[in-house]
């Protein structure tokens, strides 16, 4: 079957390579992500994961390769032209506004020049300010929408970081380890988010904590060396003896 031909996929990467002074940190990668689905890669460190995220993004530029996203080639866009296409992606470290509350964080991020104006700016308010009222109520903040931001745990502000890209719907997903540095109960509400935001978009996820990959892992992809060493179920990924070897026995 030609993967390329084939216009169901939200992403599609083919044939994907990047070279930083002859080290191919991505090396030919073929990569599919279905329609509302959750999707991890692991992989050791070196592996290109976050290469992967800068690629799709547009942060880097390939030297090979094709990456399509709802069949529109992004390899050619600028990050903001893939932003307004409809991909999100949040980094590890979260960028908020601290000294804004969680409301006026998501105001902030909502996309305004998309979408038809309403011809009463009243209206407008109203349409932002329910659409914030319902992504906080998905983000577990709706009872701290006038907290400011920098008061928030650690957990809340990745959290309300997830909500300002929620806000301006994407279609696609990108999350590099969402859990890292979270208490164990703010991991089991993340997993449960994540798993609440896949329906009805893709999401992909980077991460370490191979318990929290276990959680929420509908496919697994595991990177090494720029290249796939396995893809599957998390009880496939477990019992590859590849996988065991390269990165589950450390």
């Amino acid at each position: 079957m030609n993967a390329s031909a084939n216009t169901d996929f939200t992403l599609s990467i083919e044939g994907l390579t990047v070279s930083f002074d002859g080290f191919k940190a991505v090396d030919d990668l073929n990569f599919y992500l279905d329609k509302n689905e959750l999707h991890v890669v692991i992989g050791p460190n070196g592996a290109g994961k976050t290469t992967v995220l800068d690629l799709i993004c547009g942060k880097t530029k390939s030297t090979s390769g094709s990456i399509k996203f709802l069949n529109q080639e992004l390899t050619k866009l600028a990050e903001h032209e893939i932003v307004r296409a409809g991909v999100g992606r949040k980094f590890q470290t979260p960028s908020i506004y601290e000294n804004l509350t969680v409301f006026e964080n998501l105001e902030v991020s909502y996309p305004s020049g998309r979408g038809v104006f309403g011809s009463i700016m009243f209206k407008r308010t109203e349409e932002v300010s329910n659409k914030i009222h319902e992504i906080s109520r998905e983000i577990m903040l709706e009872d701290a929408l006038e907290t400011e931001s920098g008061l928030l745990s650690h957990g809340q502000k990745q959290w309300l970081e997830i909500g300002m890209l929620l806000i301006q719907d994407p279609q696609l997903l990108m999350l590099d380890e969402p859990v890292a540095g979270m208490s164990v109960k703010e991991r089991e509400q993340t997993a449960d988010l994540l798993k609440r935001i896949s329906k009805g978009r893709s999401v992909l996820v980077i991460e370490h904590d191979m318990d929290f990959v276990k959680r929420i892992a509908q496919r697994v992809t595991v990177l090494h060396q720029g290249k796939i060493l396995a893809a599957g179920d998390m009880e496939k990924i477990q019992n590859d003896p590849n996988v065991i070897e390269v990165y589950l026995g450390h």
